[in-house]
């Protein structure tokens, strides 16, 4: 009998530890640091977990070398994540973009399946076991714990990232393989809220909006996107943000974001609409002129931005302010002056370098029986349920214990 020991609980880590399962003389073992597994599986999409997305390419995926993710995405597709997870008896809905959601609309649901399939593969969870060392012997590996210690033939090491600290994001993975002799890459939030100048975005707080979105940095494009954006208390939000922020962290400071809230229209058509309300209201305050058109507050922002009078009738605007409004609503422009950190980050971007792994089995290529998957590697996706497709690839990869 062959002892496989998966260090993590989460989605790659379950994944891993299932697909190890699958051979009827492993016995798997999981050590989830935490009192429960899946914490931040949870917490995903809102808590609804976009659990893969039907669009999925390589092109999505992101890291020093993103062709490391190949063989695992096309190992592991998103139909078999779907045929896995039907076959484990959850239902799912495709919404707009191709993210792929439980129909119960619970992120617990998507939880309750790997643990029943965890019960009936006889995985063994080990919960609050926080592994703080793990080393070669020749027989296998030894994996300490605070009060106890596990020995196995084979290890895996899956325990995320940084990102979304609160829900546990650590920097166990990085301790664990760099005692292999694993170097990593500079790690920085992705899918992450940026901080914008505040002025805007605080009267603006709450409101959501669909937008295309343009991340710059002295006049070049540097990332684009499109979707939902959300206006916080300190900057911006929403998918079409998270799009553009690994681009943002990179960059640091000097960039500007900015947003096209009539994505898709043409301007002589939102011109003639303009021109056809001050026509038709030309006693209305100028602070109403793009009602119907954008959120009321935001429409009212807009306006202001433009540098018009809110008070003012619509009869005293000219052809000139009009398009003025209307280059604001296509251009909204704020400076970025940050993110929001790890503790909002969704996923870590870097992480512990591929070329010290064997794209097709996962395996370490300084250790043999060590593997690794998931976010703890370099590699990370976009917004729209592509990180949680790489957990599953990467733990179903990694969990055939491939030599």
């Amino acid at each position: 009998m062959k002892t496989v020991i998966v260090i993590g609980g989460g989605a790659s880590g379950l994944m891993a530890a299932l697909t190890a399962a699958r051979e009827p003389e492993n016995r798997v073992l999981i050590l989830e640091r935490q009192q429960r597994p899946g914490r931040k599986l949870l917490a995903t999409g809102n808590g609804r977990c976009n659990l893969t997305n039907t669009a999925c390419s390589l092109s999505r995926y992101h890291g020093e070398d993103p062709a490391f993710a190949r063989p695992a995405l096309e190992a592991f597709s998103c139909a078999d994540t779907l045929a896995f997870f039907s076959s484990l008896g959850l239902l799912t809905e495709e919404e707009y973009g191709g993210r792929v959601y439980p129909l119960s609309n619970s992120a617990n649901s998507v939880l309750d399946v790997l643990r029943l399939a965890l019960e009936r593969m006889g995985v063994e969870l080990h919960t609050a076991s926080c592994a703080v060392r793990a080393r070669r012997e020749k027989s296998g590996f030894v994996v300490e714990c605070e009060n106890e210690r596990f020995a196995c033939d084979a290890l895996i090491v899956a325990c995320g990232g940084m990102a979304g600290r609160k829900l546990g994001g650590v920097t166990d993975g990085y301790e664990l393989l760099k005692h292999f002799g694993h170097e990593r890459t500079k790690l920085f939030g992705a899918l992450v809220p940026l901080l914008t100048a505040p002025e805007y975005p605080r009267a603006l707080k709450g409101i959501r909006a669909d937008a295309a979105v343009a991340l710059r940095l002295d006049g070049e494009i540097l990332a684009r996107s499109e979707g939902e954006v959300q206006f916080t208390e300190t900057g911006v939000s929403g998918p079409a943000v998270f799009d553009v922020s690994r681009a943002a962290s990179l960059c640091g400071s000097g960039t500007e974001i900015s947003f096209d809230f009539f994505r898709g229209r043409a301007d002589e058509e939102l011109l003639g609409m303009l021109r056809a309300r001050r026509e038709a209201l030309p006693e209305l305050e100028a602070s109403e002129l793009l009602c119907g058109m954008l959120h009321n507050r935001l429409g009212r922002m807009c306006v202001k931005y433009a540098g018009i009078g809110g008070t003012q009738p619509l009869k005293k605007l000219s052809d000139g302010d009009l398009s003025r409004v209307l280059s604001v609503c296509r251009g909204f422009a704020l400076e970025v002056r940050g993110t929001a950190g790890f503790d909002a980050a969704q996923v870590t971007a870097g992480g512990v370098s591929t070329a010290q792994f064997d794209s097709a089995t996962l395996q370490s290529r300084l250790v043999p029986g060590l593997y690794a998957c998931g976010e703890v590697l370099d590699i990370d996706g976009d917004c729209g349920g592509f990180n949680l497709q790489w957990a599953w690839s990467s733990g179903a990869l990694a969990g055939r214990l491939l030599s």
